[in-house]
């Protein structure tokens, strides 16, 4: 249920897990050659894990340019929207998005003294050999163990900031006719998130609309959450005068997860039964879920029809039929 459209086929033995394969990946390190002959061969090696036309760098100083850009693509939203690039952390997300093919490369850091990885080999951008000092900066972690490499990736075509002067005309160029809608109001946990859009992609739902207060689904523990599923499925960034006329004008349905019993002096929630859950089969709808903390916004418990789960026992032995209705 990671990704919504079936997976390519392996590039590896699948026989290794993705855990395995890191580890493979580490102990491959570029041993010092002990002789002219080896010195040669680690030469001819390493020369041929490069396309023409690919530039290979060393950077050892945090001072550098390259290290200053990286850490504010990692640190600001603004900046990584400015530039349409975003940072992926960690080898097996970097491989995890190669795979599926929706997001492009734009350079590879990797940890001083190792290889590129075989399954990159085709890689068209820059690959960059940097120190640990600088690995750790530019993650923002304390530790290399898990930070072998970072990839800096084009943000990908499926993201709509309703902010931007085509924000209407990319929207409609997304959403041609959605009947399932995920709406996030104010989630600002980036794994919650990440986990969030990951659900929505298995699920098969048509895109995902961010409301005003949502953290940034670009953010890198909402990449690692979400694994690659932010990079195909569509996702929108607007407030709700764009959601109300976007679901006006397509004619659907706008429910909200909501507690049965709430201190906001919301009323009229219903249960999530059966009988409901088969009479939206049929129907386009979104499903608007609130903030951690806080629930559904004022604006949301006003403009939605309140659903709320029931979890009594009766309800727990066999809950698939009405979540898979609205699914």
């Amino acid at each position: 249920m990671l990704l919504a459209r079936a997976p390519p086929p392996p590039l590896l033995s699948p026989s290794k897990s993705p855990a395995q394969r890191v580890r493979a990946f580490c102990r491959r390190r570029l041993a010092a050659p002990s002789t002219a002959a080896h010195a040669s061969t680690v030469a001819s090696s390493e020369a041929s894990s490069f396309r023409a036309g690919q530039k290979r760098k060393q950077v050892a100083s945090v001072a550098n340019p390259l290290v200053k850009h990286c850490v504010k693509l990692r640190d600001s939203a603004a900046y990584r929207r400015s530039c349409g690039r975003l940072l992926l952390v960690g080898l097996v997300p970097i491989l995890e998005v190669w795979r599926s093919g929706f997001a492009a490369i734009d350079c590879l850091l990797l940890l001083d003294g190792l290889a590129v990885p075989e399954e990159l080999h085709e890689l068209c951008g820059d690959v960059v050999y940097v120190s640990a000092t600088v690995m750790k900066k530019i993650s923002g972690m304390q530790s290399v163990d898990s930070t072998e490499a970072i990839a800096v990736m084009h943000m990908p075509k499926y993201f709509c900031d309703l902010n931007g002067d085509d924000g209407g005309a990319a929207l409609d160029g997304l959403l041609h006719s959605p009947r399932r809608i995920l709406v996030l109001d104010g989630i600002q946990d980036p794994g919650n998130l990440g986990t969030l859009i990951r659900s929505a992609c298995a699920f098969k739902w048509d895109g995902v609309f961010l409301l005003p207060s949502c953290c940034d689904p670009f953010n890198e523990k909402a990449l690692r959450a979400a694994r690659g599923a932010s990079l195909q499925l569509p996702i929108v960034s607007g407030n709700w005068y764009d959601l109300r006329a976007f679901m006006t004008e397509r004619g659907m349905k706008m429910l909200a997860g909501h507690p049965e019993s709430n201190s906001d002096g919301s009323d009229g929630t219903q249960t999530l039964s059966k009988e409901l859950a088969d009479s939206l089969m049929n129907e386009s709808l979104c499903l608007v879920l609130g903030s951690e903390g806080n629930g559904l916004s004022e604006e949301t418990v006003q403009a939605c029809e309140l659903v709320s789960i029931p979890m009594e026992e009766s309800y727990l032995a066999t809950p698939t039929h009405s979540c898979n209705a609205i699914c």
